[in-house]
Formats: structure tokens, C-alpha cells, sequence
């Protein structure tokens, strides 16, 4: 054990509540597993859905470890090499991508030999906010020339995310919100940021008219957008089907729970074991186990990840903990909302705990970026300043 813990740098807080919210997967991901072999039957049995989690734990732990043994230097000239491959990526997800889970948009690519589906947008993601927050830090003390940022910044930035927006509005929706919050924090000119939000409401319009006017080359999104929206706004319609056995399995649950294993809903609601796992928890653990106990480990998740940026000794660091960091927590929190209709239903996993994946692989390496960052003592990168990275909070914005 020592020798283990002794390979194991970073914030330890942090280590504790990822391995905590990965253990106490395992019930509620075998609980709902049920719903997929005796109602949906498209798994064999619920050992087996047990164990591919495991698996899919395992080798994100995996990813994890590697990549906090990684300089958190190294990731700043990664994310200008990764921008071209995830391109391509998008693209041929676009062009060519499969349909999981019964999604109604093609947002997944199959890894060969392996027959596992991977969202490419979630690494499209993670490489994004990595390459805004380089070009934040390499600009910090340098006068922004607005014409300059739109090719070198936002051009890239765009594409990727024009790209993710047809098959996935609310991931879409969710990294350029992401990206605004960064790049005010890491001190773009606001001027510019309401620049690029016009520009945005521009092109998403454009979107908007494109697909209405060429329904065959994106059936549906339009129309499923509208509906989620109506759904969640109307109180006269009738709700959407997962949304209403949520509720039921929110209000059934009561304080303590029914206990674990004991969940109804979970052989009524789609995607039980994934987009509305929540509702499962609260279901079966109760409101203050299962609801308010499983919010507090993302809080405590955030605001350690809170604590990295406050002690990191570069303004890249601090901006590559802030980036990578706080759209897991803004997941989890989407997450939640859905399950007690507080937010339209976006398709966004709860992080480490439900079954998928992406969303643990990119999660767990998102993760080790911070610990990366969390372990090194004495500065570590020389190629970007040393100053005080808090500072970016308190200064005046041109």
C-alpha cells in the first residue's frame, strides 16, 4: 500500500472523492442495470453490465494515473496538436457516426476491435477549453487585437464547435458557455466577449434556418429542441415520458429511500442508468443519502479543484484547472436539474457515476490534468509567468 500511495502525487481530497463517487457507482449501475436486460434486452445479464463498468472504471483510472504523471506543461502544446485530429474526428462523426443508447443524433464512432462507442465531443471538449486557456495564459500581459483572436482563437474554436452542434446542442451549449466563463476570467477584453456572443446568436440563427430549410440532411434536431423546450416550459403540455417516472422516482423514494436494489422506476425510465441515474439514487437512497449526499461530493469536487487554482503557480495552470475542471461539476450539476425538472433534458451523464465510457475516460483524464497541476511544488512550467494566478479574479477587464 505504501508503495502505491508513494506513485500517487496530487491532491489527495481529490483522489478520495473520485474513488468514492466510482465505488458508489457500482450499486445504482447494477441496480438499473435491470431495466436493460429484462426490459430493453440489449444486454445478456446484469453481471455482465457490472463487470464492462468495472472495466470501463478501470482503464479510466488507468488514464487517469498516466496522466498525472504528465508535466502540466506538456498539455498546452498538446492542445494545439490535438486540434487537427479532433476535427477530423468530428467530422467523420458527423458524416458517419452511430446512433447509441437510442439516441435520436449520430454523436458516437465505434473503436475498432473493441466494438465500444466513443462521443467524440467530450475529447473535443476537454482539447478546447485546454487550447483557450494556452492562449489566455500566452496573452495575459499582451494588448488583445480583436481581428487577431477571431482567426487565431476563435476560428479553431468555432469549427469545433459548428461541428459538435448538429448531433449535440446542449454539450454545445455547455463548452461555449465554459469558454465565455474562461476567457473573462482569464482577462479577454469584455468588449470582446459580447463581440463573440453576437457572432454566436448570429450563427446559431443561421443554424437554425439552414436546418429548417434542408430537413433531410439533419432530421429532427429542430423539432427535438423545440419540444424539450415545450415540454419543460408548458406547463399545459403533457411532460416528456423520462421526465415524469424521475419525478415519480423522486417523490417515491421520500427521505430514506426504499433501499438499494428496490428501485420501480428503473424498468419504466429510459436511459436509468445513464442520463437519469439521479433519479435512481434518490429513488433508492433517499433525499438526503442519495440526493443532497451525492450534490455534496460534487461540491466538495469543486471546490478542491478551486483550492488547485488557488495554489497554482502559473496563470496556465490556474486557467487549465478552471477550464477542465468546472464543466465536470457543471455536468453534474445539468445532471441533477434534469432529474428533478429543474432544467430541459439535455443527455448529459452524471461524472463517475453513471455507465458510459466517454464520459469516465475523458472525466478521469480530465481529473488527472488537475492533479498534474495539483502536484508540483515549486512552479514547474518556466515557459509560462509565475505570478500569481489569482490575480486574474480581481483585476479591472479592460
Amino acid at each position: 500500500m505504501k508503495s502505491i500511495l508513494k506513485n500517487i502525487k496530487g491532491d489527495r481530497a481529490i483522489w478520495g472523492l473520485i474513488v468514492a463517487l466510482a465505488i458508489f457507482s457500482f450499486m445504482p449501475i447494477y441496480s438499473a442495470s435491470t431495466n436493460l436486460v429484462y426490459v430493453v434486452e440489449s444486454a445478456s445479464s446484469t453481471f455482465s453490465i457490472l463487470m464492462k463498468h468495472a472495466m470501463l472504471l478501470c482503464l479510466g483510472f488507468f488514464i487517469l494515473f498516466a496522466v498525472h504523471k504528465i508535466p502540466y506543461r506538456y498539455f498546452s502544446g498538446g492542445s494545439v496538436l490535438m486540434l487537427p485530429l479532433v476535427f477530423v474526428l468530428l467530422l467523420y462523426t458527423l458524416l458517419q457516426g452511430n446512433e447509441i443508447g437510442g439516441a435520436n443524433a449520430s454523436r458516437w464512432i465505434r473503436i475498432p476491435f473493441v466494438g465500444i462507442g466513443f462521443q467524440t465531443s467530450t475529447l473535443a471538449g476537454l482539447v478546447v477549453m485546454t487550447y483557450v486557456a494556452r492562449y489566455l495564459a500566452k496573452n495575459k500581459d499582451k494588448t488583445i487585437d480583436f481581428k487577431e483572436s477571431l482567426l487565431i482563437l476563435w476560428l479553431p474554436v468555432g469549427a469545433i464547435l459548428i461541428l459538435i452542434l448538429p448531433a449535440n446542442f446542449s454539450t454545445t451549449a455547455i463548452l461555449f458557455s465554459m469558454i465565455i466563463v474562461l476567457t473573462f476570467l482569464g482577462g479577454y477584453p469584455i468588449k470582446f466577449i459580447g463581440y463573440i456572443l453576437g457572432i454566436g446568436v448570429v450563427v446559431f440563427s443561421l443554424f437554425i434556418l439552414i436546418a429548417l430549410a434542408f430537413p433531410d440532411a439533419m432530421p429532427n434536431r429542430v423539432d427535438t429542441w423545440k419540444s424539450r423546450i415545450e415540454n419543460f416550459s408548458d406547463g399545459s403540455k403533457e411532460e416528456a415520458y423520462q421526465v415524469e417516472k424521475a419525478k415519480i422516482a423522486i417523490a417515491t423514494g421520500g427521505i430514506a429511500g426504499k433501499g438499494p436494489g428496490k428501485s420501480v422506476q428503473k424498468n419504466f425510465l429510459p436511459q436509468s442508468s445513464s442520463d437519469f441515474i439521479y433519479a435512481i439514487i434518490v429513488e433508492e437512497y433517499g433525499l438526503i443519502i442519495g440526493g443532497v449526499g451525492v450534490a455534496l461530493v460534487y461540491f466538495l469536487l469543486l471546490f478542491r479543484i478551486m483550492m488547485v487554482a488557488k495554489k497554482a503557480q502559473t496563470i496556465f495552470a490556474t486557467l487549465l484547472v478552471v477550464g477542465v475542471g468546472l464543466p465536470i461539476i457543471f455536468q453534474a450539476l445539468i445532471n441533477m436539474a434534469v432529474a428533478v425538472h429543474l432544467f430541459p433534458v439535455t443527455g448529459q451523464t452524471l461524472p463517475l457515476i453513471s455507465s458510459g465510457g466517454t464520459s469516465i475516460w475523458m472525466t478521469c483524464f480530465a481529473i488527472g490534468m488537475i492533479l498534474s497541476v495539483s502536484s508540483v511544488k515549486d512552479g514547474g512550467s518556466n515557459d509560462l509567468e509565475h505570478e500569481n494566478p489569482l490575480n486574474i479574479l480581481h483585476e479591472t477587464i479592460d
